[in-house]
């Protein structure tokens, strides 16, 4: 026991101490990856029994080192290459790290470590994870035992670095198996290092050295690109954490009815051919409209006030009769003079009943109106439809003055889509492939789901319309024939204004190109 008190038997164990650790947290994550494939509660007995086993292992080789030393010793040659036992040893454990690495890849990048998406997961039995772990330890030991034995004179220092090297990776198991097990990436990794420890032991048994440097070196690289791999996850994660709930739940749905694909995710082609959408196009939008109701304001979805059909109190019941049999409405504003003078709300049926009967409009029929401020939200407003009895709710702005009104079918319309009434047309027409015909009034939630884009509703702006947003784009009232252009993802849409209604963009014509026909066009036009 002399050695106890040579200072450089110290230094020595600290250092076995320290590569025995390096050398062992290879084969600790190895036995996590392995351990993975057990059910939960016996994943800490296999690990544990994993260690345990490279310890004994270990503890074993170095009582008979004397014999390892031996196993250097030529066996027999096949040509140039003369084979001794460790380079058989070494042959044998790459081959197996080889063939174990590739198999638990190709079980990770086919999805099949699950036993498939229709079923239960399907696990291993725990007394072939643990021979699969015992020669796993065999071949780890061996590299381990080696160093130990390179490096240090005394049986003793080499027994009690090997013990305390395990015993602290026993202790740091549990918490690197469960980073290792939460990380997909990091397991793909590992299992990058197991193919490479094994093809350098297959070379080193044919007698190419590989400098352990040039390993390490390639280890703690990719370990380092790794960690800032990580680090721009987990930056990723906290940046989406400050979404809304409401906003992340919506689009994580979305994605998963296929309403919209990332735009950095190329349609890569099936070999089980086209794949058949689980959803059809109209349950997506229906969908699409429920989640992003609540995001909407009531200008996207309220009559405007130019096409609000009124009474003026003040006309001739002969007019009134007329605007009555031509306005396919069950109820209307009645007003003095101007739509913001609201008097009431009244039936048409009852409207046409007073005119019959009294030649005029009787007040005292007439139905409080019920107005809201234009900033309320959607829900509020439905719960203001559910008390309205089917009446119609006025919109106006903080001054007072009308903007428009709102119905239940209005907000049916921004779920399920457009109803157009007896007297009006759709506000989107097909005019042949990718080409339609809309109106500058058409709702922009509407004409995204229509053309299948995103990106043309801003709500930090003040505009809800085709027309608004044209009118953003050009920076001035356009004329007859002025183009706008927008690319989105992989496609390219030129907008077209066909017709003005005074200062209104009353038509438009938008063109669907992909993105590669309008880079060849904008090339001819180059040349």
């Amino acid at each position: 026991m002399e050695w106890l008190l040579d200072p450089t038997a110290w230094v020595g164990l600290l250092t076995l101490v320290v590569l025995e650790i390096v050398l062992g947290i290879d084969n600790l994550i190895f036995i996590a990856i392995l351990a993975d494939k057990l059910p939960p509660a016996q994943r800490d007995r296999a690990r544990i029994m994993g260690l345990s086993l490279a310890l004994i292992m270990r503890l074993g080789l170095l009582s008979v080192m004397s014999w390892l030393v031996t196993l250097t010793a030529p066996l027999f040659s096949i040509g140039p290459l003369s084979f001794s036992g460790r380079d058989l040893i070494l042959m044998i454990g790459g081959l197996f790290l080889l063939f174990k690495g590739t198999m638990e890849l190709h079980e990770r990048l086919e999805g099949s470590q699950h036993g498939g998406s229709s079923g239960p997961r399907v696990y291993a039995s725990f007394w072939v994870i643990v021979t699969q772990i015992v020669v796993l330890d065999a071949v780890f030991s061996l590299d381990s035992v080696i160093t130990a034995v390179g490096m240090v004179d005394h049986l003793a220092i080499m027994m009690i670095a090997v013990v305390i090297a395990i015993g602290i990776m026993l202790l740091a198991s549990k918490p690197l198996t469960r980073f290792v097990n939460a990380h997909p990436t990091v397991v793909v990794l590992c299992l990058g290092f197991l193919l490479m420890i094994g093809f350098s032991l297959l070379a080193e048994a044919f007698g190419f050295k590989v400098p352990k440097g040039y390993l390490y070196a390639a280890i703690g690289f990719s370990v380092a690109i790794e960690a800032l791999n990580q680090v721009a996850r987990r930056n990723l994660l906290k940046l989406d954490a400050r979404r809304p709930m409401r906003e992340r739940t919506a689009s994580a749905v979305l994605r998963m009815l296929g309403k919209r694909p990332p735009a950095d995710e190329p349609d890569l082609p099936s070999a089980d051919g086209p794949a058949v959408p689980a959803f059809g196009v109209e349950e997506r939008n229906m969908v699409s409209g429920v989640l992003t109701l609540a995001e909407r304001s009531i200008r996207s979805i309220m009559t405007p006030r130019t096409d609000v059909s009124w009474i003026n109190i003040d006309d001739d019941p002969e007019t009134i009769r007329g605007q009555l049999t031509e306005a396919p409405h069950s109820f209307f504003p009645v007003c003095r003079g101007s739509l913001d003078e609201v008097l009431g709300i009244a039936r048409a049926k009852d409207l046409v009943a007073d005119l019959i009967t009294e030649g005029r409009v009787r007040r005292n029929r007439l139905r409080d109106p019920i107005i809201v401020h234009e900033s309320i939200g959607i829900l509020r407003l439905m719960d203001t439809l559910k008390r309205s009895r089917g009446q119609l709710v006025l919109v106006a702005d903080e001054f007072g003055a009308i903007e428009g009104l709102v119905t239940p079918i209005d907000v049916f319309e921004a779920i399920a889509g457009e109803f157009p009434d007896e007297d009006e047309l759709p506000d989107i027409v097909a005019d042949g492939e990718n080409t339609w015909k809309i109106d500058g009034a058409a709702d922009l939630h509407h004409v995204e789901q229509v053309l299948e884009t995103e990106g043309l509703v801003d709500d930090a702006q003040d505009f809800s319309t085709l027309a608004g947003y044209l009118l953003s784009r050009f920076g001035h009232l356009p004329k007859p024939g002025d183009v706008c252009e927008y690319e989105v993802h992989h496609d390219h849409f030129r907008f077209e204004v066909l017709e003005m209604d005074g200062r209104r963009i009353a038509l438009v014509r938008v063109e669907k190109r992909p993105h590669e026909l309008h880079a060849d066009d904008a090339s001819l036009a180059n040349d």
